[in-house]
């Protein structure tokens, strides 16, 4: 089911679309290919919905900085300098954080309203990227398809394709708050990662991935998130066919359960320390399963090229019950 939810200055028109399945219902934007809301029940049966958004199109478009629920490309998270190398070219993207690039640059697909058709259970999102985009080489035609499955898990799967070599991260930003309100640095984290990658003052990884043990980067075992992370966890399993859990947030006062499986090798950690009015520190909790931040200038790192006559492919899934 769709419907208008607003239009851009140039005319164009954006449009909500709803899924629901499972007792779970889900709202999602054609502008930015935004995860809007996720409606789900507590351990009473009671529905809020738990991730940040906006009632209107205005607020995304004067608020565009936190990515609530974006999807994000064609680089989720930083490059250092906002260049990278690649087949002995060096390219230079957008600085649009600090003297680095983020999230794809001034213009990345958060800010872009996408082509969506219905399909089986869900949508599918696409857009042609051409070569130059944001400064990216390649021209790129990617799809993200929404499904919920038979118990309300929301799954995104990636796909993508280019002309030229290129490198590809994608990522949604949605914030959690399993709560449906207030902050959510009470909620319980567990993660299925013994290393993270130490970050400089401008948040780019600073020598090789460390373990986590006796620190405060630990969540192997469950324990509640607080704030000042934005960190990327080096999740134990890898690079994986097929997504397997990596991380289950929990809201001790709802009882509701968020578990997040990924064929990604790393997961963002983002206790939205700097969120701005109409919101307020803390509030939320982004969980970007993604590639390293920087590696395209880390060749220690997974990479993140994408050649012609290869298939980009990602998927992850978020699962919610009660307890």
């Amino acid at each position: 089911m769709s419907e208008l939810f607003g239009t851009l200055s140039d005319g164009t028109p954006v449009h909500r679309w709803t899924l629901e399945r499972g007792g779970v219902r889900v709202r999602v934007l054609s502008y930015g290919g935004i995860v809007q809301s996720v409606e789900v029940p507590d351990r009473e049966g009671r529905t809020a919905d738990v991730v940040l958004g906006f009632p209107g199109l205005d607020g995304y478009l004067e608020h565009p900085g936190p990515y609530l629920g974006a999807l994000v490309g064609r680089y989720a998270n930083r490059i250092a300098g906002g260049r990278f190398p690649l087949d002995g070219w060096t390219y230079a993207l957008a600085r649009n954080n600090g003297p680095n690039s983020l999230h794809g640059g001034e213009r990345g697909f958060d800010r872009r309203v996408w082509q969506v058709e219905p399909v089986e259970n869900g949508l599918r999102l696409s857009r042609v990227s051409p070569h130059g985009e944001e400064g990216f080489p390649g021209r790129l035609t990617v799809a993200a398809t929404y499904t919920l499955d038979a118990s309300g898990a929301l799954r995104i799967a990636y796909e993508a394709v280019t002309d030229a070599p290129t490198i590809l991260n994608l990522t949604n930003h949605s914030y959690w708050n399993l709560a449906g309100s207030g902050h959510a640095g009470g909620h319980e984290l567990r993660l299925a990662a013994s290393r993270y990658t130490p970050v400089d003052g401008d948040l780019i990884p600073a020598g090789a991935p460390a373990d986590v043990t006796g620190s405060r980067f630990d969540f192997r075992t469950a324990r509640e998130t607080g704030s000042g992370y934005d960190h990327n966890f080096v999740l134990d399993k890898g690079v994986t066919e097929r997504a397997e859990e990596v991380a289950e947030l929990y809201d001790p006062g709802s009882g509701r359960v968020l578990t997040v499986s990924t064929t990604e090798p790393g997961l963002q950690l983002y206790t939205a320390d700097h969120l701005a009015a109409p919101f307020a520190p803390g509030d939320g909790i982004a969980l970007e399963t993604q590639h390293f931040p920087d590696s395209p200038n880390r060749p220690d790192f997974p990479s993140t090229e994408l050649r012609p006559g290869q298939v980009y492919r990602s998927e992850t899934v978020y699962g919610f019950s009660a307890r």
